[in-house]
């Protein structure tokens, strides 16, 4: 059934807008983001299509949408170059008080199923609110469409008072991840000061708090205690490089 002049007109803005922009964000040479705004100005611009009737506006949307995939399709194979060549990198900047930035929403992109090892270097990995984060960001990697079966982890080791619930702590995790069928490798270092993560897939992402990136809780019964969409976070930046030779620790 064709869809009304009021519906196809609103379609034909939203797509209209969003072309525009995936124009602008291509100028700049901000191809990752023009290649979504592309795509989803395409999807649009085929609906309107779906209810155009008149035979003279279909021949020109067709046009538009020909030529609009031909550059998406450009740009793509420019960005799967870069991947290639081990030359991308976007860059993500996290305001102060910012939300929205769990783990799966910042790591989601790059996980699929065919990563089975994962890095992190992290020198911070030793206060109860770090080892939580830790722990999070394992059972994001258990419950993603990805088949883990390693996470190597090298910090360093707390020096003080807190060293032994560090090492408990690090073992605990060790255990559940185990019963899970993850293996665990644990690695301690004095001289680590960068902080990254990477998988097998060719991802590394560096983010310049590391895991710790997230504010502590208004309270116990506050929005975003559990769920860290909610949570603000400290402001921070988060750069990403795809490189298909990933090096090991």
């Amino acid at each position: 059934m064709a869809k009304s002049g009021r519906g196809l007109d609103s379609e034909s803005v939203a797509a209209a807008t969003v072309l525009k922009r995936a124009v602008e964000l291509d100028s700049e040479s901000r191809y990752q983001q023009a290649l979504v705004c592309y795509q989803e100005g395409i999807d649009l611009l085929l609906q309107v299509l779906k209810g155009t009737q008149d035979n003279t506006k279909k021949c020109n949307l067709r046009k538009k949408i020909s030529g609009y995939m031909d550059r998406a399709e450009n740009i793509k194979k420019y960005l799967d170059q870069e991947k290639e060549d081990g030359k991308y990198h976007k860059q993500i900047k996290i305001e102060e008080n910012a939300t929205g930035f769990s783990y799966e929403s910042l790591f989601q992109e790059y996980l699929n199923e065919t990563v089975r090892e994962v890095w992190v270097e992290d020198p911070y990995i030793r206060h109860t609110h770090q080892l939580y984060n830790f722990l999070r960001f394992c059972e994001m990697l258990i419950k993603r469409p990805c088949k883990v079966k390693t996470i190597h982890l090298l910090t360093s080791l707390d020096e003080g008072s807190g060293k032994q619930q560090q090492i408990c702590g690090l073992q605990e995790i060790k255990e559940s991840l185990r019963n899970h069928g993850v293996l665990l490798e644990l690695e301690y270092s004095s001289s680590i000061h960068d902080r990254e993560i990477r998988f097998d897939n060719g991802w590394m992402i560096k983010i310049g708090r590391g895991l710790d990136y997230f504010k502590k809780p208004q309270s116990r019964f506050s929005l975003g205690y559990c769920d860290f969409d909610l949570r603000p976070c400290h402001e921070t930046t988060v750069d990403i490089f795809h490189n298909k030779h990933t090096k090991k620790i």
